[in-house]
C-alpha cells in the first residue's frame, strides 16, 4: 500500500472536526507505517489566521487524543508535522486561490485536494480550483452527503464533471474502506465454501444495521434539515447492500467492482408510494438513559426545531429483482441514541427442510454469519452442535475470526486504507457518480412520500432499539433484529 511517487495533500477545512478526528489521524498512521512518500506534502488550508507554527500548536492539541491506540511515537510524530505547511485562505475569494497555485507549483508529483467542508464550498472551490490551472494533474475528494436530493446531487456532479473527468472524482464513503467489509469479498469470492450458498435457495433474509448510541452532537442545524434517510440509508447502508449482493466481478480493478455494485442498485425493487409505511419505519429519539446517564429528547437539542418532524432512526425492508436474490428481504436499519453502538451485517441462511433431531434445528438464524463492522470488527459463523451429555441436544456454537488476534499486524483504519487509495489513484472502493444517481432514484419517493404526509416519526426512547414497529415489520416474516450488546 505504499505511495507510489511525491504527492500535495491539500486539505480544505484543515481545522474541521472531521481532519481533527480522522484524516489527520489516518495520514500519521500512514506516515508511521511507511507507507507515505518521504516526498509527499500535507498543506492545511483553513480560515484560522494564524501562520505554520500557530497551526502545528493547533494539530498538537486537536489531533493527538485521535492518534493511535497504542499511543504516540514522539520522533515519528515530529517528523510527520515536518510534512507540513499552511495556508490561511478566505475561501469566498478567488484570488485567495492564486496563493494556493504559487504554494504548490514547485511541489512535484500528483495533487490531491481533499473537499472536508460543507458541501455548499464543493462547487465553489473547484471552480477556483479551475479558475488558476489547479484541475489539472490532481484528484478531488468529496465528502458526503453530495447533495440534498436528486436533482441537487446531479448539480453538483455536473458542475464539478465540468471540471474535473470523472477519474479523477474520488467520492468518499468510508464504509467501503473497513477491513471486515474488505474481507467480505475475500469470503464471497477466495473461497468455495460461501459462494455456492450466497443466493435466495440457502438465504432467507440479510441484515444490515448502523446503530449508534449519540445523539446530534452540536450538529442540530445540520441534522435537522437532512436526517437519518439522506445521512445514512442513501450512502452507507445502500453502499454495503450492494457490496453484499453484489455478483462476482471479473476482477478487482475498480470499474468491474462498481459496474457489479451498479447492476445491485438498479435492481432494486421500485418503491410504490402506497406501500411505504409496510416497507419504512421512521422514528425520532425521545429523552432516555444511554448507560447510565440520561440524555434528552432530539426536539429540545441545540439548533433543532421544537416542533421537529426529521427522523432520526429508519427501517426498511428492500428488496432485490435479479435471480440471485429474488424474494429474500434485506433489512436495513440506523438511528441514532440507540442502545449500543454498533454496525454489523447478518446474513440468515435458512434452516434445514426436515430436521430428525429436533425443533431446534429448524428455528431461523440458527445458522448465520454475523459480519462486525464496529467495534470489534471480526466475522463469526454460527451453526449447531450437539451438548455434551445424553440425548441430542443443540446448542448454538460459533466460528470465531477475531482479525485483531488472528492477524498479528495492525489493522488498517478506514480513513487510511481510502487515502493511500487516493493517492496512488485507485478507485474501486470510491463511489461512481451512476453509484450515486441510482441511490438517489431508489430513495427520494421515500423522501417525497415522507413530506407530502407530514406525519410526526413514532417516537422511542433513547437507550432502546428504535419504534416497536421496526420489530413488527421483521416479525411479519418471521425473524427478528440480531441485538448482541457489546
Amino acid at each position: 500500500m505504499q505511495t507510489d511517487s511525491s504527492f500535495t495533500f491539500v486539505l480544505f477545512g484543515g481545522t474541521g472536526d472531521l481532519s481533527m478526528r480522522k484524516i489527520l489521524p489516518a495520514l500519521y498512521e500512514a506516515h508511521r507505517a511507511g507507507m507515505l512518500s518521504e516526498q509527499g506534502k500535507i498543506m492545511a488550508v483553513a480560515r484560522l489566521e494564524t501562520d505554520l507554527n500557530g497551526y502545528l500548536k493547533w494539530v498538537e492539541e486537536n489531533v493527538r487524543e485521535y492518534v493511535s491506540k497504542k499511543g504516540l511515537d514522539e520522533a515519528c510524530w515530529k517528523s510527520f508535522l515536518q510534512r507540513f505547511a499552511y495556508l490561511h485562505m478566505d475561501l469566498g475569494k478567488p484570488e485567495d486561490f492564486a496563493m494556493l497555485r504559487d504554494a504548490v507549483a514547485d511541489q512535484p508529483g500528483i495533487r490531491v485536494f481533499y473537499l472536508a467542508t460543507g458541501p455548499s464550498l464543493f462547487v465553489p472551490i473547484c471552480r477556483a480550483l479551475a479558475s488558476v490551472g489547479l484541475n489539472q494533474n490532481s484528484r478531488i475528494v468529496l465528502e458526503k452527503p453530495l447533495g440534498y436530493d436528486l436533482r441537487s446531487s446531479n448539480a453538483i456532479n455536473d458542475a464539478v464533471g465540468e471540471i474535473f473527468a470523472e477519474d479523477q472524482i474520488y467520492r468518499i464513503d468510508h464504509y467501503l474502506g473497513k477491513e471486515p467489509v474488505q474481507n467480505l469479498l475475500a469470503l464471497r469470492f477466495g473461497n468455495a465454501l460461501f459462494e455456492p450458498l450466497w443466493r435466495r435457495e440457502w438465504v432467507e433474509s440479510i441484515q444490515i444495521t448502523i446503530a449508534e448510541e449519540l445523539g446530534v452532537e452540536g450538529r442540530g442545524d445540520f441534522y435537522d434539515n437532512t436526517g437519518a434517510l439522506r445521512d445514512m440509508v442513501q450512502n452507507h447502508l445502500l453502499q454495503l447492500l450492494s457490496i453484499v449482493a453484489m455478483e462476482p466481478p471479473h476482477s478487482m480493478d475498480s470499474d468491474s467492482v462498481r459496474d457489479e455494485k451498479l447492476r445491485v442498485l438498479r435492481a432494486l425493487k421500485p418503491i410504490d408510494p402506497r406501500d411505504i409505511s409496510k416497507i419504512a419505519v421512521r422514528g425520532q429519539y425521545h429523552a432516555g438513559v444511554i448507560k447510565g446517564t440520561s440524555v434528552p429528547a432530539y426536539a429540545t437539542e441545540h439548533g433543532v426545531k421544537p416542533d421537529s418532524t426529521t427522523e432520526t432512526f429508519v427501517a426498511l425492508k428492500v428488496e432485490i429483482e435479479n435471480w440471485r436474490w429474488s424474494g429474500v428481504p434485506f433489512f436495513l436499519r440506523t438511528g441514532k441514541r440507540l442502545a449500543d453502538r454498533v454496525a454489523e451485517i447478518v446474513v440468515n441462511f435458512r434452516p434445514v427442510p426436515h430436521s430428525a433431531l429436533g425443533p431446534t434445528a429448524l428455528r431461523p438464524g440458527a445458522n448465520r454469519l454475523v459480519i462486525r463492522l464496529q467495534p470489534n470488527e471480526s466475522i463469526r459463523l454460527y451453526c449447531l452442535a450437539k451438548q455434551p451429555g445424553e440425548g441430542m441436544n443443540l446448542s448454538s456454537v460459533h466460528l470465531d475470526l477475531a482479525f485483531d488476534q488472528f492477524f498479528k499486524e495492525g489493522q488498517m483504519e478506514a480513513y487510511q486504507r481510502l487515502l493511500l487509495d487516493v493517492i496512488n489513484g485507485r478507485l474501486a472502493l470510491f463511489v461512481r457518480r451512476d453509484e450515486q444517481e441510482a441511490a438517489w432514484t431508489w430513495v427520494e419517493p421515500i423522501l417525497n412520500e415522507w413530506k407530502a404526509a407530514n406525519k410526526p416519526p413514532k417516537p422511542y426512547a433513547s437507550g432502546t432499539w428504535g419504534p416497536a414497529a421496526a420489530s413488527a415489520m421483521l416479525a411479519q416474516h418471521g425473524t427478528c433484529w440480531l441485538e448482541e450488546e457489546n
